[in-house]
């Protein structure tokens, strides 16, 4: 029998999940469907860091340099595994073509305007839905152990001041003093004071509750198979039976790319690429850093909770390969070594991958696919899925339903990657 929603989302990520809560509060029936399950991609094992702090985007200056020196360092923080693979190859050419000042601030740019809003939104949204999510205004900070790095580091500070994100310089001993988990040899730090984490798994996990309790549908294990525009909407055939809607949200991270062709916007096989990050959980070492930390020089995000204590980062362009790398995720404890008194906790409880879905700009993919009249996308977060989500579901929200938006959506739109 088929089944009418007002707008089935098809990604039970997290930005899907926030997508699908907000058209719920707007009054839209919705219904997600997933091929897996909830939470079941990068939206799981990232460090769960809220980070206006991160708006500078991996295309800069220097970065393709970067890379080129690192691709037969297996374990440095950013990889390309040398292979044959042209859409690979074109993206990085246009990739590489961004690497500029010019368009480094014109992301910069989009990007905080989507991390300042989500910041601001996302205490109400976990206030208005009670989401247990270890959620905590903390800030976070940028530690260096070599003095040229600290400097180097201070290069963005001018742009990010002009955001409007609260920084402030730490000379290293004074650090030292503030920070008893670091090791001696701390040559500077940078406080982002209104940066904030949360455990993402968990987060991801009471959205789908929330959505549930205030009506939506959730299908786990329902794949698409086709996307049919119809004379009243959409048409979605999947295993377990024929769904319509009025409107549909293509929200689907790094698979994107993969169902460019089903969802007719096939700029999306070259606009994305799956960027392979890692992480380790463990049980909470005896002393753990008082907030979130990026150890610079490693790449290695640092993040403790209650429940738990995780590395993470490094940046990886392997496809979809689906192997575990050891190596990967020894140099996240290596780094973790080089800064902090207890790197590791007593217990590991979770080694993981996931795959970010990386834009060629680094900036998302939101709104209307042009020529498909309620067809809608909310990809290509890259890193900033979980710290643009409160943003992203607002922002679908409000494009699907008519409402002015509260940012420009302009610098989202699909079009812009032709």
């Amino acid at each position: 029998m088929e089944q009418r929603d007002d707008v089935v989302v098809i990604g039970a990520g997290v930005s899907g999940l926030a997508s699908a809560l907000a058209l719920l509060e707007a009054g839209r029936r919705v219904r997600v469907i997933d091929a897996l399950r909830v939470g079941g991609g990068a939206s799981h094992g990232n460090c769960g860091t809220i980070t206006p702090s991160h708006a500078p985007p991996l295309a800069a200056p220097g970065t393709v340099l970067r890379a080129l020196k690192w691709m037969l360092t297996p374990d440095a923080p950013l990889y390309i595994p040398p292979r044959v693979d042209p859409l690979l190859w074109q993206w990085l050419l246009r990739f590489a073509l961004r690497c500029n000042p010019r368009d480094w601030q014109r992301s910069a740019r989009a990007k905080a305007a989507m991390l300042n809003d989500a910041r601001a939104r996302l205490p109400g949204l976990i206030q208005r839905h009670h989401l247990a999510c270890e959620f905590v205004e903390s800030g976070e900070d940028y530690v260096f152990r070599d003095p040229a790095a600290f400097a180097h580091g201070q290069r963005e500070l001018g742009l990010l001041r002009e955001l409007g994100i609260d920084l402030e310089l730490i000379e290293g001993a004074a650090y030292e003093a503030q920070e008893p988990a670091v090791k001696p040899g701390v040559a500077g730090a940078i406080r982002f004071s209104g940066d904030a984490a949360l455990r993402p798994d968990r987060y991801v996990a009471e959205l789908a509750r929330a959505v549930r309790e205030l009506g939506g549908v959730i299908d786990e294990q329902r794949p698409l198979q086709a996307l049919v525009a119809d004379t009243d909407g959409w048409r979605i055939d999947t295993p377990a039976g024929v769904l319509r809607a009025r409107d549909v949200l293509v929200a689907t991270g790094a698979w994107s790319p993969r169902l460019a062709k089903a969802i007719g916007v096939p700029a999306l096989r070259h606009a994305m690429q799956p960027g392979k990050g890692y992480s380790i959980t463990y049980s909470p070492p005896s002393l753990v850093p008082r907030r979130p930390l990026v150890l610079r020089e490693r790449s290695v995000c640092v993040t403790s909770w209650d429940s738990g204590y995780r590395l993470g980062s490094t940046m990886e362009f392997s496809g979809f390969d689906d192997t575990l790398n050891a190596r990967r995720l020894a140099a996240l404890e290596h780094g973790a070594a080089e800064y902090l008194r207890h790197p590791v906790g007593p217990e590991v409880r979770e080694r993981w991958f996931g795959w970010r879905p990386m834009s060629v700009d680094d900036i998302p993919i939101i709104g209307p696919v042009p020529g498909r009249k309620g067809l809608w996308l909310a990809t290509g977060h890259g890193m900033m899925g979980v710290g643009m989500s409160a943003a992203t579901g607002q922002l679908v929200a409000d494009l699907v339903t008519g409402r002015a938006p509260a940012i420009d959506p302009t610098p989202y739109r699909v079009d812009r990657l032709r």
